[in-house]
């Protein structure tokens, strides 16, 4: 009878390691030491962390708002057509959103917002007159730039006949 053992099994692959090089049989316990600090060094690299920002140079001033039609404050018109309120916001940093208020003519107009930030913007606002003869109409435009500044308020007065 004849034991059928081949030397290169699991078994007596161990074997032969065993007293080499300082290593013993058991639990390896440097590997895992090994993997765990690996884990808390690359793992403490990939949270997110805070990047450097410089702040972009700003004026600190808001755009300016001028409204070219009408001229004057005050302006009398005839009731009847449609009267276009016409104006540019300008500011360095660029114009993100022009705001509008009417007041007394119970017409409301959205906030222009540019889709790329521009130095000027122009508007036009058309104001419907007829049937409020004797109403008196209050424009107001403002303009709020890519840095939050708000900008002074122009206004107008129309008076409808």
């Amino acid at each position: 009878m004849r034991l059928q053992i081949y030397p290169l099994t699991d078994y007596f692959l161990v074997m032969r390691t065993i007293g080499r090089l300082g290593r013993r049989a058991g639990s390896q316990w440097w590997q895992c030491a090994l993997v765990v600090l690996a884990t808390v060094v690359f793992g403490t690299g990939c949270d997110e962390r805070e990047r450097l920002t410089f702040p972009t140079p700003s004026d600190g001033v808001g755009p300016v708002t001028f409204i070219d039609q009408p001229n004057g404050a005050d302006t009398t018109i005839f009731p009847g057509a449609l009267f276009s309120v016409q104006g540019s916001t300008t500011d360095v940093d660029g114009v993100d959103t022009v705001y509008f208020f009417v007041t007394g003519a119970g017409q409301g107009f959205s906030p222009f917002t540019p889709e790329q930030p521009q130095t000027t913007v122009r508007f036009s606002l058309p104001l419907a007159t007829f049937g409020f003869s004797g109403e008196t109409f209050e424009v107001q435009v403002y303009g709020v730039d890519v840095l939050g500044n708000r900008g002074g308020t122009s206004s107008r007065l129309i008076h409808i006949r």
